[in-house]
């Protein structure tokens, strides 16, 4: 049986960076893994669900992290709005998880469509801007030479900008 999703990368997604596509990619991922979770039984359910959506709030963490060092190198000028946006999130997952262990039946199915519309308005709108920025900086010469290490250590993957 194919695995069940609630929503597809597409090529028009895309920003023009390949890390942060990449991560795209990988967040949509974890959000189809949500969905599949919620089409289980109730108990094996709630418990998957748990272990991913930990998984995912890392995630994101770790995707917020790589945007904002980018936008801090290039001093892309709508940084605190972005920001702004990337910590309006942060809430909103707080308060659905909140609902989520308050039992509420339809929580986690919820969830996962708050992650997917958020995901897809904010890559299309938000991070499209942000991609066609460095790319217009990349196309005049104004970027010069900026690099993005992900280095791993014992505990997690860590994003170094230079």
């Amino acid at each position: 049986m194919a695995p069940r999703t609630v929503v597809e990368w597409q090529p028009s997604y895309s920003i023009g960076m390949k890390l942060v596509d990449e991560q795209h990619q990988v967040l949509i991922n974890l959000t189809n893994k949500l969905f599949e979770n919620c089409m289980e039984d109730q108990k094996r359910s709630r418990s998957a669900f748990l272990q991913t959506i930990r998984e995912a709030v890392d995630y994101v963490g770790y995707h917020f992290s790589t945007e904002e060092k980018v936008m801090e190198r290039v001093n892309y000028p709508e940084l605190s709005y972005h920001k702004q946006q990337h910590a309006d999130f942060v809430r909103e997952v707080l308060s659905k998880v909140e609902e989520f262990n308050a039992g509420k039946p339809r929580a986690p199915l919820n969830f996962v469509y708050f992650l997917r519309d958020w995901i897809l308005h904010h890559v299309a709108v938000n991070d499209k801007k942000m991609g066609e920025y460095v790319l217009a900086l990349s196309r005049s010469g104004e970027l010069h030479k900026m690099t993005v290490r992900v280095k791993k250590d014992e505990t997690k993957e860590r994003v170094q900008i230079q």
